[in-house]
Protein backbone atom coordinates (compact mmCIF):
# COMPACT_ATOMS: atom_id res chain seq x y z
CA UNK A 1 0.00 0.00 0.00
CA UNK A 2 2.95 2.29 0.57
CA UNK A 3 3.71 2.05 -3.17
CA UNK A 4 0.31 3.45 -4.18
CA UNK A 5 1.00 6.62 -6.15
CA UNK A 6 -2.41 7.72 -7.44
CA UNK A 7 -3.16 11.16 -6.03
CA UNK A 8 0.48 11.92 -5.25
CA UNK A 9 2.26 14.85 -6.85
CA UNK A 10 5.84 14.37 -8.01
CA UNK A 11 7.48 17.81 -8.53
CA UNK A 12 9.39 18.26 -11.75
CA UNK A 13 10.18 20.60 -14.62
CA UNK A 14 9.29 18.40 -17.57
CA UNK A 15 7.20 19.33 -20.57
CA UNK A 16 4.20 17.50 -19.08
CA UNK A 17 4.61 19.22 -15.70
CA UNK A 18 4.61 22.64 -17.36
CA UNK A 19 1.44 22.14 -19.40
CA UNK A 20 -1.60 24.19 -18.48
CA UNK A 21 -3.59 22.29 -15.77
CA UNK A 22 -6.93 22.85 -17.50
CA UNK A 23 -5.52 21.55 -20.80
CA UNK A 24 -4.04 18.51 -19.06
CA UNK A 25 -7.37 17.64 -17.46
CA UNK A 26 -9.21 18.10 -20.78
CA UNK A 27 -6.63 16.02 -22.64
CA UNK A 28 -6.87 13.26 -20.01
CA UNK A 29 -10.67 13.09 -20.27
CA UNK A 30 -10.44 13.24 -24.07
CA UNK A 31 -7.98 10.31 -23.98
CA UNK A 32 -10.33 8.26 -21.77
CA UNK A 33 -13.14 8.82 -24.28
CA UNK A 34 -10.84 7.77 -27.14
CA UNK A 35 -10.02 4.52 -25.33
CA UNK A 36 -13.61 3.33 -25.77
CA UNK A 37 -13.41 3.88 -29.54
CA UNK A 38 -10.50 1.44 -29.91
CA UNK A 39 -11.67 -2.02 -30.91
CA UNK A 40 -8.63 -3.82 -32.34
CA UNK A 41 -5.00 -4.40 -31.46
CA UNK A 42 -3.68 -1.72 -33.83
CA UNK A 43 -5.80 1.04 -32.24
CA UNK A 44 -4.80 -0.08 -28.75
CA UNK A 45 -1.15 -0.09 -29.84
CA UNK A 46 -1.52 3.56 -30.90
CA UNK A 47 -2.95 4.45 -27.49
CA UNK A 48 -0.17 2.63 -25.62
CA UNK A 49 2.36 4.44 -27.80
CA UNK A 50 0.76 7.76 -26.85
CA UNK A 51 0.90 6.80 -23.15
CA UNK A 52 4.56 5.80 -23.45
CA UNK A 53 5.47 9.11 -25.12
CA UNK A 54 3.60 11.04 -22.40
CA UNK A 55 5.35 9.08 -19.65
CA UNK A 56 8.74 9.60 -21.30
CA UNK A 57 8.18 13.36 -21.63
CA UNK A 58 7.14 13.58 -17.96
CA UNK A 59 10.60 12.25 -16.93
CA UNK A 60 9.02 9.98 -14.33
CA UNK A 61 11.02 6.73 -13.96
CA UNK A 62 9.21 3.89 -15.70
CA UNK A 63 10.01 1.42 -12.92
CA UNK A 64 8.64 3.80 -10.28
CA UNK A 65 5.45 4.22 -12.28
CA UNK A 66 4.89 0.46 -12.70
CA UNK A 67 5.59 -0.12 -9.02
CA UNK A 68 3.04 2.52 -8.12
CA UNK A 69 0.15 1.05 -10.14
CA UNK A 70 0.86 -2.50 -8.91
CA UNK A 71 -1.72 -2.27 -6.06
CA UNK A 72 -4.45 -1.84 -8.70
CA UNK A 73 -3.53 -5.05 -10.53
CA UNK A 74 -5.85 -7.17 -8.32
CA UNK A 75 -8.87 -5.07 -9.30
CA UNK A 76 -7.91 -5.37 -12.98
CA UNK A 77 -7.40 -9.15 -12.73
CA UNK A 78 -10.80 -9.70 -11.06
CA UNK A 79 -12.57 -7.66 -13.76
CA UNK A 80 -10.70 -9.49 -16.54
CA UNK A 81 -11.55 -12.92 -15.07
CA UNK A 82 -15.25 -12.01 -14.86
CA UNK A 83 -15.14 -10.94 -18.50
CA UNK A 84 -13.23 -14.09 -19.43
CA UNK A 85 -15.50 -16.67 -17.79
CA UNK A 86 -18.90 -15.06 -18.35
CA UNK A 87 -18.65 -13.75 -21.93
CA UNK A 88 -20.53 -15.92 -24.42
CA UNK A 89 -19.94 -16.20 -28.14
CA UNK A 90 -17.43 -17.68 -30.51
CA UNK A 91 -15.61 -21.00 -30.23
CA UNK A 92 -15.78 -22.69 -26.79
CA UNK A 93 -12.34 -23.73 -25.50
CA UNK A 94 -13.35 -24.74 -21.97
CA UNK A 95 -16.66 -25.28 -20.18
CA UNK A 96 -17.39 -26.21 -16.56
CA UNK A 97 -20.69 -25.55 -14.78
CA UNK A 98 -21.44 -21.82 -15.37
CA UNK A 99 -17.88 -21.01 -16.43
CA UNK A 100 -16.94 -20.87 -20.10
CA UNK A 101 -13.85 -19.72 -21.92
CA UNK A 102 -14.69 -18.71 -25.46
CA UNK A 103 -12.81 -16.98 -28.26
CA UNK A 104 -14.98 -13.88 -27.82
CA UNK A 105 -14.38 -13.99 -24.06
CA UNK A 106 -10.61 -14.05 -24.55
CA UNK A 107 -10.76 -11.05 -26.88
CA UNK A 108 -13.10 -9.13 -24.55
CA UNK A 109 -10.87 -9.88 -21.55
CA UNK A 110 -7.80 -8.65 -23.43
CA UNK A 111 -9.57 -5.44 -24.43
CA UNK A 112 -10.84 -4.84 -20.88
CA UNK A 113 -7.31 -5.32 -19.51
CA UNK A 114 -5.84 -2.85 -22.00
CA UNK A 115 -8.59 -0.30 -21.32
CA UNK A 116 -7.98 -0.47 -17.59
CA UNK A 117 -4.23 -0.08 -18.03
CA UNK A 118 -4.62 2.91 -20.36
CA UNK A 119 -7.12 4.73 -18.13
CA UNK A 120 -5.09 4.08 -14.95
CA UNK A 121 -1.88 5.19 -16.67
CA UNK A 122 -3.21 8.51 -17.97
CA UNK A 123 -5.08 9.26 -14.70
CA UNK A 124 -2.04 8.52 -12.55
CA UNK A 125 0.19 10.55 -14.86
CA UNK A 126 -2.18 13.50 -14.45
CA UNK A 127 -1.98 13.45 -10.65
CA UNK A 128 1.78 12.83 -10.64
CA UNK A 129 2.53 15.86 -12.80
CA UNK A 130 -0.15 18.28 -11.48
CA UNK A 131 -0.20 19.70 -7.96
CA UNK A 132 -3.52 19.76 -6.02
CA UNK A 133 -3.65 23.55 -6.35
CA UNK A 134 -3.10 23.32 -10.10
CA UNK A 135 -5.84 20.66 -10.38
CA UNK A 136 -8.19 22.95 -8.47
CA UNK A 137 -7.30 25.81 -10.84
CA UNK A 138 -7.84 23.61 -13.90
CA UNK A 139 -11.23 22.29 -12.74
CA UNK A 140 -12.33 25.81 -11.88
CA UNK A 141 -11.37 27.07 -15.36
CA UNK A 142 -13.12 24.18 -17.11
CA UNK A 143 -16.32 24.64 -15.09
CA UNK A 144 -16.22 28.45 -15.17
CA UNK A 145 -19.15 28.71 -17.70
CA UNK A 146 -21.38 27.17 -15.00
CA UNK A 147 -20.91 30.28 -12.87
CA UNK A 148 -23.50 31.96 -15.07
CA UNK A 149 -26.16 29.66 -13.60
CA UNK A 150 -24.80 30.26 -10.06
CA UNK A 151 -23.13 26.86 -9.77
CA UNK A 152 -20.53 26.82 -6.89
CA UNK A 153 -17.62 26.07 -9.19
CA UNK A 154 -14.96 27.23 -6.71
CA UNK A 155 -16.32 24.93 -4.00
CA UNK A 156 -16.52 21.94 -6.35
CA UNK A 157 -12.94 22.48 -7.53
CA UNK A 158 -11.73 22.82 -3.94
CA UNK A 159 -13.53 19.62 -2.87
CA UNK A 160 -12.02 17.59 -5.72
CA UNK A 161 -8.49 18.90 -5.13
CA UNK A 162 -8.71 18.23 -1.37
CA UNK A 163 -10.01 14.70 -2.02
CA UNK A 164 -7.09 13.98 -4.35
CA UNK A 165 -4.67 15.54 -1.88
CA UNK A 166 -5.77 13.24 0.94
CA UNK A 167 -5.61 9.99 -1.06
CA UNK A 168 -1.84 9.52 -0.48
CA UNK A 169 -2.12 10.86 3.10
CA UNK A 170 -4.75 8.29 4.08
CA UNK A 171 -2.85 5.58 2.19
CA UNK A 172 0.29 6.30 4.21
CA UNK A 173 -1.71 6.30 7.44
CA UNK A 174 -3.34 2.98 6.52
CA UNK A 175 0.14 1.51 6.03
CA UNK A 176 1.30 2.83 9.41
CA UNK A 177 -1.81 1.46 11.16
CA UNK A 178 -1.37 -1.95 9.49
CA UNK A 179 2.26 -2.12 10.60
CA UNK A 180 1.25 -1.14 14.14
CA UNK A 181 -1.49 -3.80 14.20
CA UNK A 182 0.89 -6.43 12.84
CA UNK A 183 3.31 -5.66 15.67
CA UNK A 184 0.43 -6.43 18.06
CA UNK A 185 -0.19 -9.81 16.46
CA UNK A 186 -2.95 -9.00 13.96
CA UNK A 187 -2.65 -11.15 10.82
CA UNK A 188 -4.22 -9.59 7.71
CA UNK A 189 -3.17 -12.32 5.27
CA UNK A 190 -4.17 -15.70 6.67
CA UNK A 191 -7.52 -17.39 7.27
CA UNK A 192 -10.73 -17.63 5.29
CA UNK A 193 -12.63 -14.71 3.77
CA UNK A 194 -14.69 -14.01 6.92
CA UNK A 195 -11.58 -14.00 9.12
CA UNK A 196 -9.78 -11.63 6.76
CA UNK A 197 -12.73 -9.23 6.75
CA UNK A 198 -12.85 -9.28 10.57
CA UNK A 199 -9.10 -8.57 10.70
CA UNK A 200 -9.73 -5.31 8.80
CA UNK A 201 -11.84 -3.87 11.65
CA UNK A 202 -8.75 -2.83 13.69
CA UNK A 203 -7.59 -1.02 10.53
CA UNK A 204 -10.83 0.70 9.49
CA UNK A 205 -11.80 2.17 12.87
CA UNK A 206 -8.59 4.18 13.47
CA UNK A 207 -8.45 5.10 9.78
CA UNK A 208 -11.95 6.64 9.92
CA UNK A 209 -11.05 8.44 13.15
CA UNK A 210 -7.90 9.82 11.50
CA UNK A 211 -9.87 10.93 8.40
CA UNK A 212 -12.40 12.84 10.51
CA UNK A 213 -9.55 14.37 12.53
CA UNK A 214 -7.85 15.58 9.33
CA UNK A 215 -11.15 17.02 8.06
CA UNK A 216 -11.73 18.87 11.34
CA UNK A 217 -8.18 20.28 11.43
CA UNK A 218 -8.45 21.38 7.79
CA UNK A 219 -11.78 23.15 8.36
CA UNK A 220 -10.36 24.97 11.41
CA UNK A 221 -7.26 26.00 9.44
CA UNK A 222 -9.34 27.30 6.51
CA UNK A 223 -11.66 29.19 8.86
CA UNK A 224 -8.67 30.72 10.69
CA UNK A 225 -7.33 31.99 7.37
CA UNK A 226 -10.62 33.66 6.52
CA UNK A 227 -11.74 31.30 3.76
CA UNK A 228 -15.28 31.91 2.55
CA UNK A 229 -16.83 30.28 -0.55
CA UNK A 230 -19.00 33.37 -1.14
CA UNK A 231 -16.06 35.75 -1.51
CA UNK A 232 -14.23 36.27 -4.79
CA UNK A 233 -10.75 34.78 -4.56
CA UNK A 234 -7.57 35.89 -6.28
CA UNK A 235 -4.90 33.54 -7.66
CA UNK A 236 -1.29 33.46 -6.51
CA UNK A 237 -0.25 31.94 -9.84
CA UNK A 238 -1.82 32.21 -13.27
CA UNK A 239 -1.37 29.46 -15.85
CA UNK A 240 -1.18 30.55 -19.48
CA UNK A 241 -1.95 28.35 -22.47
CA UNK A 242 1.24 28.03 -24.51
CA UNK A 243 2.36 26.45 -27.76
CA UNK A 244 3.12 23.11 -26.06
CA UNK A 245 -0.51 22.90 -24.92
CA UNK A 246 -1.80 23.36 -28.47
CA UNK A 247 0.72 20.85 -29.85
CA UNK A 248 -0.30 18.28 -27.21
CA UNK A 249 -3.97 18.71 -28.01
CA UNK A 250 -3.30 18.40 -31.72
CA UNK A 251 -1.26 15.20 -31.16
CA UNK A 252 -4.09 13.60 -29.21
CA UNK A 253 -6.59 14.75 -31.84
CA UNK A 254 -4.52 13.25 -34.67
CA UNK A 255 -4.21 9.95 -32.80
CA UNK A 256 -7.98 9.92 -32.28
CA UNK A 257 -8.53 10.39 -36.02
CA UNK A 258 -6.14 7.49 -36.71
CA UNK A 259 -8.06 5.29 -34.26
CA UNK A 260 -11.37 6.12 -35.93
CA UNK A 261 -9.78 5.34 -39.32
CA UNK A 262 -8.23 2.00 -38.25
CA UNK A 263 -11.06 0.70 -36.05
CA UNK A 264 -13.12 -2.23 -37.33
Amino acid sequence: MENFIFGRYMPGNSLVHNLNPAMKILISFYFIVIVFFANNYLTYALLFFLCFISLYLSKIPFGFFLKGIRPLILLIVITVLLQLFFSAGGHIYFSFWIFKITSLGLISAAYIFMRFMLIITISTLLTLTTSPLAISYGIEKILSPLKKIHCPVDTIALMISIALRFVPTLTDEATSIMNAQRSRGVDFGNGNLVKRIKSLIPLLVPLFVSAFKHADELSVAMEARGYSPEMKRTKFKSYLIGMNDYISMMLFFVISLMIIFFRN
